[in-house]
């Protein structure tokens, strides 16, 4: 998956996903293959690591992961989900939904090395609400 600039979720990501990404959001509600991130200079995912082995398919070289720890971030995460359940039904979504606070700590934020992720989520934040309210 190369993303320069849409919103996406998707339940699972086989190798090199969000290579070369260069602006967008990407939810990933499942496993991923090796090499996440290769390229990544903009934008930011989401990665749900529910078997905690994200941390072994990520390419570390242009991108950082840290926690999704901020309330904005949280909010902005559930969101994304609720709308992919509303669209899709996923009974997986719906599952991480039903116990949000719980498998919150399960989602890692990967985003490139040298961009303030607050910043970046504002920018993406604003233009997500947006397409929410517009759709």
């Amino acid at each position: 998956m190369r993303n320069s600039g849409a919103i996406a979720v998707v339940e699972g990501l086989g190798d090199n996903g969000c290579e070369y990404m260069t602006g967008g959001i990407v939810v990933v509600l499942g496993q991923t293959g090796v090499n996440f991130g290769a390229g990544m200079t903009g934008g930011f995912a989401y990665v749900f690591d529910q078997h905690r082995q994200f941390n072994r398919r990520v390419n570390k070289e242009l991108v950082d992961i840290q926690a999704v720890s901020q309330p904005i971030h949280q909010q902005h995460l559930k969101q994304l989900i609720e709308q992919h359940v509303q669209h899709t039904g996923s009974e997986h979504a719906q599952m991480i939904l039903s116990d949000f606070n719980n498998w919150l700590d399960y989602f890692v934020l990967v985003k490139p090395t040298n961009m303030d992720v607050q910043e970046l989520l504002q920018a993406d934040f604003t233009q997500a609400a947006i397409a929410v309210n517009a759709g």
